[in-house]
């Protein structure tokens, strides 16, 4: 009976370690105060070698790009667009176009305009596409919540 046991829990671990979900992008929130009325937080992905993820700019018919999504709030609010580095950009087959895109890692930014001094923290969704030469991943929604302290 005991070993009967043993080999259902070693299935399950071993089943588990299968059905893992690929996440080759972590993410990572800063935020700096420049003053009393504005502030800018940075959202920043670390990419795994071999995949990307797809710049703020793709063209329609292309991958998912990234974009960002800020709560609206009554004490904080954005200012602009999010801003990007320079990506990079190449021609893929599967979408029949160029795009653009980050390997390794990214930093993408966002003014904030602060309407009271204890705005306490900016919080959104991201979304993003990842690739590697092989396959993409379906689209990734991550909720983020960036404290903006003192």
């Amino acid at each position: 009976m005991k070993k009967l046991l043993l080999l259902m829990v070693a299935l399950v671990i071993c089943a588990g370690a299968y059905a893992q979900i690929e996440t080759p992008v972590r993410w990572a929130y800063a935020a700096k105060k420049l003053n009393s009325k504005e502030a800018v937080v940075y959202l920043k992905a670390t990419i795994q070698p071999g995949w990307h993820i797809y710049s703020l700019n793709v063209g329609d018919g292309g991958p998912i790009k990234t974009s960002f999504e800020f709560t609206p709030s009554k004490l904080y609010a954005p200012v602009g667009k999010t801003t990007e580095p320079k990506p990079l950009s190449k021609y893929e087959e599967s979408f029949k176009m160029n795009v653009t895109y980050f390997e390794k890692e990214v930093v993408f930014s966002q003014k904030i305009s602060l309407k009271s001094a204890t705005a306490g923290s900016v919080t959104g969704k991201l979304t993003y596409m990842t690739c590697n030469d092989k396959k993409c991943l379906p689209p990734d929604d991550v909720d983020f919540t960036i404290p903006l302290g003192k």
